[in-house]
Order: structure tokens, then sequence, then C-alpha cells
């Protein structure tokens, strides 16, 4: 027996909305009432009404008659909520009324109300279910059996003799509400998995909401004492306040742009999450366990597409950074710079940096300040000592585990170099001996005139290209934030921002290879 599309029966040709006041012209097509007044509410020019769906005419106005649709699904427009309409499904054998069907017969292929089904067979064939407009479906298409089983090794519903002499004999199979209890339970986990992950999802939206506010605040504030600064000495540094204020306005609108399209990139997720937890949800609220199980439009590929996500957070989207504005003032004001320290506007610690020629490998040679470090192509022939490295290069005597400090170098022409920080227990051979090759370094490394930064083996190429000798590192150790620097005048350029818990004292570590690196002079020496 065909069903009818109960979406058919249920939606008005003209408004394709749930009948309101439903009524049928002569020919049998139905509209709303108040749809089919507005289109027959004038004649044509000679006097003629037509029906909007199928084109028949009448000569007088047409006699509307007031039916519901019958043996098809009516959905309840007050008692359910939107977005979850339940579908109700009348009796096949009432054909003067719409009276509910209590259950449908897989045999007949029918739904009965209460009085046909106290005169219906009580054969064994004819099995009882609860009301469906989908009988035949639950049929085998190769016995005409009922579906009764589900085979775990085809995933598909079966009947008794597809499992006994047909394709699926000596399958392993369970009942379909075995089958069916165990992919809700799956689609539960799954559903439960999402929903927390789109909540922690909107928990960064919310911290990256907060960080741009944060930053906005801090753009004024640091504006603000900007402004401030400059105005005692508006006339030796006008043009130097609007190089920093302009820098602080670029850094503020690069920090918003990268949080506005990661909370964008963000809210797509939650969307992607969302629908796929509507039909998660949608399949989980069947009661009809085979239509679970046959149910095609959410695959397990779909759910893990969808729950692959984004592993941005606060730190990648950057944040104003302070420390170039205040390199770009002491470039332009060494002049003033005693004025600039009297008025509070403190320059991070410039420590006065000495290589510990104990640990320099074979192929590097260090200086007689012990402030370069180079590659003299030969080598150096010291005794192998256990503090000694296996690779060229060398660590710093002097080491921080606390406060904020700049360190300012200078590289050689050619070559290639790495240069960053480590703890002091780091390997001195082998493979993971060399900076940036373990978890215990962090490394700006120019390569063939490219930049890449390197932690714990994983190498990342840095989208800019070398253009200055002169480079900075500063370390925020209780922040735990590494970041390098082009130190060109009179702008400074941001490389690279290292974020880590540091939980031991930091080492320089620099490495060389037909290159060579010199540590300024620290204000010990100034």
């Amino acid at each position: 027996m065909a069903s009818t599309d109960p979406k058919e029966e249920l939606d008005c040709s003209i408004c394709l909305s749930l009948y309101t006041d439903l009524v049928t012209l002569r020919c049998g097509h139905n509209f709303c009432w108040a749809c089919i007044d507005c289109v027959l509410d004038k004649p044509d020019e000679y006097g003629v009404y037509s029906c909007p769906k199928c084109g028949e005419e009448f000569r007088s106005w047409p006699t509307l008659t007031n039916r519901k649709p019958s043996n098809i699904v009516e959905r309840p427009r007050s008692t359910e909520p939107p977005g979850k309409e339940v579908f109700q499904i009348y009796c096949t054998y009432c054909i003067h009324s719409s009276v509910p069907a209590v259950r449908s017969c897989l045999h007949c292929e029918a739904s009965l109300c209460d009085n046909h089904l106290r005169v219906h067979s009580k054969a064994a064939e004819h099995v009882l279910t609860d009301p469906s407009t989908s009988l035949e479906s639950r049929k085998c298409s190769v016995h005409k059996k009922i579906l009764e089983y589900f085979c775990t090794e085809d995933q598909a519903c079966i009947c008794v003799s597809c499992s006994l002499t047909g394709d699926h004999r000596g399958h392993q199979v369970e009942t379909l509400d075995e089958a069916s209890g165990k992919k809700k339970e799956q689609l539960r986990t799954d559903f439960d998995n999402l929903f927390s992950k789109r909540e922690g999802k909107r928990s960064r939206i919310k911290a990256l909401h907060n960080h741009i506010t944060n930053v906005h605040d801090r753009a004024d504030s640091i504006s603000q004492t900007i402004s401030q600064f400059f105005t005692d000495i508006r006339r030796q540094v006008d043009d130097l306040e609007k190089m920093v204020l302009s820098e602080i306005s670029r850094q503020e609108e690069k920090v918003s742009l990268s949080v506005s399209d990661l909370i964008k990139q963000l809210e797509k997720e939650i969307e992607d999450f969302s629908g796929v937890m509507v039909s998660i949800q949608q399949m989980c609220d069947m009661k009809d366990p085979l239509m679970v199980l046959k149910a095609q439009e959410l695959e397990r590929s779909d759910i893990c597409e969808v729950d692959s996500c984004t592993t941005h957070d606060v730190h990648t989207v950057g944040d104003l950074d302070r420390l170039v504005i205040s390199m770009m003032i002491r470039t332009a004001m060494e002049r003033v710079a005693q004025e600039i320290k009297s008025r509070g506007f403190k320059m991070p610690d410039a420590p006065n940096i000495l290589l510990d020629i104990k640990t320099a490998g074979n192929d590097v040679e260090v200086s007689e300040d012990l402030k370069v470090a180079s590659w003299p192509g030969i080598s150096q022939n010291r005794p192998e000592t256990p503090e000694m490295f296996q690779s060229c290069q060398v660590l710093s005597k002097d080491f921080f585990f606390s406060g904020n400090h700049l360190l300012e170098l200078e590289s050689s022409d050619g070559g290639d170099w790495c240069v960053g920080m480590s703890f002091a227990n780091i390997d001195r051979k082998g493979e993971h001996c060399v900076i940036g090759h373990n978890d215990k370094s962090w490394a700006l490394r120019l390569w063939s005139n490219q930049y890449s930064v390197i932690h714990d083996s994983k190498v990342n190429q840095l989208p800019v290209q070398h253009s200055c000798k002169k480079l900075g590192l500063y370390l925020d150790y209780e922040a735990g934030q590494l970041s390098f620097y082009e130190m060109c005048d009179p702008i400074i350029r941001h490389l690279h921002t290292f974020y880590a818990t540091f939980t031991e004292p930091l080492h320089v570590l620099c490495w060389v290879l037909g290159s060579s690196l010199r540590f300024s002079r620290g204000n010990d020496d100034n």
C-alpha cells in the first residue's frame, strides 16, 4: 500500500504552511480559507473563478467545503513547542471521519482504530505495531517477511529467513531493540561530547570577548600614559609621539581583527555542532528502533568532521606589545633617557651576557670577552667534558629565574644560526641536544635567510623575511613569555612569542654554522 506524503496533505499550496481553517474546492484541492478567499476575491475579466492549483474554472463563486485530511498525519498547533511537531496517524478503514489509529498491522499494511482492532485477525502473521505510515518498509524486500533482526556484520535490518537461509546466514545478529539501544547509546555519547565541546567553544568566545575588551582598556591606558609623558616634551618629540600612538593603534587593530576572525570561526563551529546535535536529538527521540537504525542522514563521519575543532586560545591571537613601544621610545630618545627614567617609564633589564666556554662544542669559537660565538670551520680541540655540547652550540653563564629582561645581539652577514633559551639540564649529546629539538629549549632560527621557530622538534616557518642583523630577546619569566624581535632603527619588528610555564632557571643558548652571534654590552658596562 502506497503511503501518502503527510506534508502534501498538511501544507497549503498558496502559503506553503500548515492549513488554517482547511477548505476544499469542488476539484478536490485543499487550501486555507483565508488564502483561497484572497485568490478568489475577484474573478477574471470574463467573470470566471479558477482553482490556483489545477486551473478548473467555476462560473460562480465556488462552494468551499470544510474538512480535515484523513488517514494522514495531523500536527497539533499548540500542544508541542516550536520545532517539535507531533504526527497523528488515522485509521485506514474509517473513511467517513478521521479516527486516530491505535495500532498498525504489518501484514495488512494498514492502521486501525479501537473498533477495527477488535475485529482484526488474530493470526500470527498479522503482527501489530505502534501506528506507522511506512508499513511496507518494515518488511524484507526479498522474503516479504517482517524485519526482526539486525545483522551486525553487514549493518543491515533483516528478517528471520535472511538469517537462516539468506545472504546473512551465519552472521552475528541482534534484535532490533538491542541494536537500536546500542546505536542510541552511541548517539547520546556523541551528543554529550558535542554539547561539552560546544559549551567549551562558547566559553572561549566569552574569554576572547573579555580579552579584546582588556586589550582596548590597556591600549587606552598606554595611550594616555604616553600622551601625558610627551605633553611635557612636546617640542622635542612630537613626531615620536605620533609614531608610538600609531603603533598602539596598529597593534590594537591587529589583535581585534585576529580575535574577530577567531570568534567567527568558533561561531561557525558552534553552528555546525548545533546542526549535528539537532540531527542526533531527532534520532534519539525516535521511538521506532528500525527507523533509528535505517536513518542515513547522520553518519559517523559527519560527527567526526564537526568534532574536529580548533585549538586556538587567547594567546594565539596575540596581545598589545608594550615592549615594542618602549624600545621605539628608547631608540629615539637616548638623549632624554634620564628624564624618561625619572618619569617612571621603566625599561626591561638589559643583562650583561657572558658565554660559558666549558659548554661550547669543539666547532664553536668563543671570544676572549665571552660575548661572541662563531663558527671557525676548524675544531677547537678542547678536551671533552660532561658539560660540553656535541653540536656547535654554547650556553651562557648567566641565567634567569624571575623578572623581565631584554637581551640584544647582532648576527654576522652570512651563515645560519639559532638563538634562544634553555634549561641547564638539556642533553649534551645525541639528536635531542640541539636547541629547539627538545622540550627544554625555545629557539629562533635563521636558515637560508628564512626565519623559523623551533620547540620540542616542531619547526614553524615565519611569514617574514630576514631584514636586520640586530636582534632582541625579551623574557618575562613569571608570565612565561619569550619573544624575539628585529631591532631595526627606528622600526622594531616582532617576530614570534613563545608561551610556556618555566619551571627552572633559563640560560641563553646559541647555535652557529658559518656565522657568528655577538651579545651587546649590558647595563653593567654602561
